[in-house]
């Protein structure tokens, strides 16, 4: 193992020879360039410039420093010499793609796309030693960008980008007006990249200004399965829900969501139930703190006997944090939606479309007084309901009611 020097300074670019060398030698084996830059004891940034060179951090017309040469580390899922090998012998002798793919236990469609991308452009022989060398030839990083290489590419891609085109109408745009001009056909991903990866070169920085976000770096999406934790308390998911939830035979199971005002200055709490469809209006004013919503549905709950308090479903809203309050009080469990579902609770989305014909988008809700909630709550609750046999939802809630008593 390479020992790791102890003078920590600034050494210059003469004196890392035996560190260069054993970063190549780690990253020949199949080293991360990470990993081989901490058994080294060099900064990751150095160990990028040794093994791709200083092209990627280079502005355009800048001469870069080359990568250094070094075998490649090519991993088991790129063909091999010797595969290629048997792919010339066995087409020489009239086997089928398919039957040479069966034979290497690769896909069909890896024997098709290198035969297809590696063959002799004259005569259109497969020559294994050949093909080897072009894919070779291919592999090293970084690449100049299809942008970068075609300065009549460059010049209309940044003339439409002044013209305010996103890059997906840029993209269509050449395809239709230049179908013979493979070399003017470009995707809009590759747009994207000249324009956010930094250092390329390849646009103007300042074109971004004319994208519809206007942003000048790319925003990192995080996927639903790697969300930080919301709540300090855990979240018990609606998959825990009981299963007698679901088909709304049992009532007592209510979904809830907050109804917001304008410009984020006001809310509205609604509570459907999911087998009555009975709904409960939570007056909020112009406040959706947490602590609020907490207390606006404590308020709301007991007014119903225990028996209707089975469970509540809510989205991932910051107003339930105090979420774990609220069912110890309430003796009531809160059940999550997952990230971006809104049709599981369904029920309640179409309750707050409904409420929308008594409170507008874009206007302000803290005018509404508790009494005007309840007048408009008892007007839906009137209502009859198809899905409910045209009984309304307050006559249904009465009928449960009846039964306890």
């Amino acid at each position: 193992m390479f020992e790791i020097r102890g003078d920590r300074r600034p050494q210059g670019p003469k004196k890392l020879r035996a560190e260069r060398q054993a970063y190549l030698d780690l990253v020949a084996r199949g080293v991360s360039t990470s990993e081989a830059c901490r058994l080294v004891g060099i900064n990751r940034r150095t160990g990028h410039r040794w093994r791709y060179g200083r092209t990627s951090q280079m502005k355009a017309g800048q001469q870069g420093v080359p990568p250094a040469a070094r075998p490649f580390a090519v991993s088991d899922r790129f063909l091999s010499q010797a595969e290629r090998i048997v792919i010339a012998d066995r087409l020489r002798e009239g086997a089928s793609q398919a039957a040479i793919a069966a034979e290497l236990r690769r896909s069909p469609g890896t024997v098709s796309r290198e035969i297809r991308r590696n063959r002799h452009p004259g005569s259109g022989d497969y020559r294994p030693y050949a093909a080897q060398q072009r894919a070779d030839s291919r592999r090293p990083r970084p690449k100049i960008g299809k942008i970068a290489a075609c300065p009549a590419l460059r010049e209309h891609v940044q003339a439409m980008l002044d013209r305010k085109h996103s890059p997906e109408q840029i993209s269509r745009r050449l395809r239709r007006d230049f179908p013979e001009r493979n070399e003017l056909h470009v995707s809009h991903e590759t747009i994207y990249q000249a324009l956010y990866v930094q250092g390329r070169g390849e646009l103007r920085r300042e074109l971004t200004a004319a994208l519809r976000t206007g942003r000048a770096v790319r925003r990192t999406r995080r996927q639903p399965g790697r969300r930080q934790p919301r709540f300090t308390h855990p979240m018990v998911m609606i998959s825990e829900r009981p299963a007698e939830a679901d088909d709304r035979a049992v009532p007592g199971h209510w979904e809830g969501d907050l109804i917001i005002g304008k410009d984020n200055g006001s809310a509205i709490g609604t509570l459907v139930e999911r087998s009555t469809r009975y709904i409960l209006l939570v007056h909020l004013g112009a406040g959706r703190s947490a602590d609020q919503v907490r207390d606006g549905l404590l308020t709301a709950m007991a007014t119903l006997p225990q028996h209707l308090k089975r469970s509540l479903t809510w989205d991932q809203g910051i107003e339930m944090a105090m979420h774990h309050q609220f069912s110890i009080t309430a003796q009531m469990p809160v059940y999550f939606c997952d990230p971006h579902s809104p049709w599981q609770r369904g029920t309640n989305e179409n309750t707050n479309g409904l409420l929308r014909q008594y409170f507008p988008k874009s206007t302000d809700l803290a005018v509404h007084s508790p009494d005007h909630l309840a007048t408009v709550a008892a007007e839906l609750n009137g209502r009859p309901r198809k899905t409910l046999g045209w009984d309304t939802p307050a006559e249904r809630l009465a009928k449960l009611l009846a039964v306890t008593d």
